[in-house]
């Protein structure tokens, strides 16, 4: 009898995904399907599955002899999915700025100045980081959700993806912190106030300014680095 169910096959493809995302596996690390089969502790046709979903997502390719490995990201990766970014996002606010509620990024708008005043104020934590990145993506969907646009938000998700593995590659500056939080309260306003010409000049603003950082404090991983590197133990349920 066959071990695979929609449950183990799943439950792999979140575990290793999370663990992309969030560095624990990084770029160059190999996936072997024995190794992984064993640490996950399901059999490896679910494992099987799960990287065929992570290559679609393009977090996981080929690699030789090495067999299949984490994606690597390239200075240049980070600077075409920057360019897709401007033109998705922008799009974005555009259409939030025009269909959203405008209590509902009036919020928003208050929520991020806090946070501007917070880091003026106060020495950033690795928690503080945390919440504030939680925020931004609870603002990114409620612009998805205003879109009202399935193709555009199935794009985005996918670009966001890659966004974030950059971001964890770039090193924390409370003052690119500072003016993140700045920049997300005036797009905000915009949507509120329906202005659409300046939710798509202050998402440009923002994404220029972003790039700019990763470029200045983003430093890649060295390809061979990785060899031999294992991850944490899995836990029975993925985070």
């Amino acid at each position: 009898m066959s071990t695979t169910s929609p449950t183990a096959a799943g439950r792999a493809y979140a575990q290793l995904r999370s663990e992309i995302l969030e560095g624990a596996l990084p770029p160059g690390a190999p996936l072997l399907e024995v190794e992984q089969s064993e640490r996950l502790g399901v059999s490896r046709t679910p494992v099987r599955e799960a990287l065929r979903r992570l290559i679609a997502e393009s977090l996981v390719e080929p690699s030789g002899k090495r067999g299949l490995v984490v994606t690597q990201i390239a200075e240049h990766d980070v600077r075409s999915l920057f360019e897709l970014r401007a033109c998705l996002e922008a799009q974005a606010a555009q259409l939030a700025a025009a269909r959203g509620k405008s209590a509902v990024f009036a919020s928003f708008e208050d929520q991020f100045a806090q946070w501007y005043d917070h880091f003026r104020g106060a020495t950033v934590s690795d928690e503080h980081v945390g919440d504030y990145f939680a925020l931004i993506h609870r603002f990114d969907d409620a612009i998805s959700a205003a879109t009202d646009n399935s193709f555009l938000v199935d794009t985005m998700e996918n670009l966001r993806t890659h966004i974030g593995r950059v971001r964890r590659m770039a090193r924390h500056s409370q003052d690119r912190l500072e003016a993140s939080a700045s920049e997300h309260s005036l797009i905000a306003r915009a949507i509120s106030r329906g202005d659409a010409a300046l939710a798509v000049h202050a998402t440009h603003v923002h994404l220029h300014n972003g790039f700019e950082h990763f470029r200045q404090s983003w430093r890649p991983p060295e390809r061979d680095a990785t060899e031999g590197h294992r991850p944490p133990r899995a836990m029975e349920t993925p985070r």
